[in-house]
């Protein structure tokens, strides 16, 4: 069982790396539900840890319609990832109908060259699940990250095994979302082939002289706490399903 945690720091990856984690996709931007990581936390990252870096091309959060701009910017992030020594591309492009961009999805996986592509949580939001699946395999993506179109993967036992078994070693069906130690082994009994978690604590900053009052963002943590990844919440996990 492969495990992978979504990282957003150089300590997040050492953290991952202590657990007994195999692989570490690589985000900038928690609150928007990750986008693509600075080129500085890229080599920080690979000269930390010997874990596989697979590195998150997302533009901006929101949807997955991107415009013909934003798509340049990807294909610039590709680059810079691969320059970067990348290990691997996490990707994902929508039709506005729900459907899984075939065209785009091509056109940036032939800029990543051989780097092995993880098509992310994009999945969740399809029309068609199974059909989306089908679109995936036939482009030639490694693995897909899905909750199983829930909000949370556990509650999608269901799906993840229908989408396993019509998986059938043809790509990889990566589980994520609300991934603990509670309820990794009934996600692995869904016949899944990897996890996917972050293993967040919120921790308190540093900081002593404080303006409650004086907000950087609208988005959540604030500036006086961060979110981290978790040693012990990870290992939580690879501890269930090795």
């Amino acid at each position: 069982m492969i495990i992978e945690v979504c990282a957003y720091s150089v300590d997040d990856c050492l953290a991952a790396e202590r657990a007994g984690a195999n692989r570490i996709e690589l985000c900038g931007a928690r609150a928007e539900g990750g986008i693509t990581p600075s080129l500085g936390l890229i080599r920080a990252a690979k000269a930390a840890t010997s874990l596989p870096v697979f590195v998150m091309i997302r533009p901006r959060g929101g949807d997955f319609v991107y415009s013909p701009a934003e798509l340049a910017v990807m294909e610039a992030d590709i680059d810079a990832a691969r320059q970067a020594s990348a290990d691997g591309i996490v990707l994902g492009t929508l039709l506005p109908d729900g459907r899984v961009d075939r065209d785009t999805t091509r056109r940036l996986i032939a800029r990543a060259y051989s780097l092995p592509i993880t098509f992310h949580r994009a999945f969740d939001l399809t029309i068609d699940a199974a059909e989306a699946l089908e679109t995936l395999i036939e482009l030639g993506i490694g693995t897909v990250l899905t909750s199983g179109q829930q909000a949370r993967a556990i509650d999608a036992l269901s799906l993840l095994d229908a989408l396993a078994k019509q998986a059938a070693g043809r790509i990889a069906i990566m589980a994520g979302s609300g991934v603990n130690g509670q309820n990794a082994v009934q996600l692995a009994q869904a016949g899944v082939s990897a996890l996917h978690l972050s293993g967040s604590i919120t921790t308190e900053s540093p900081m002593q002289f404080r303006r409650n009052d004086v907000p950087m963002a609208s988005t959540i943590p604030g500036e006086y706490e961060r979110f981290q990844s978790s040693e012990t919440a990870i290992r939580a996990v690879v501890d269930q399903v090795r």
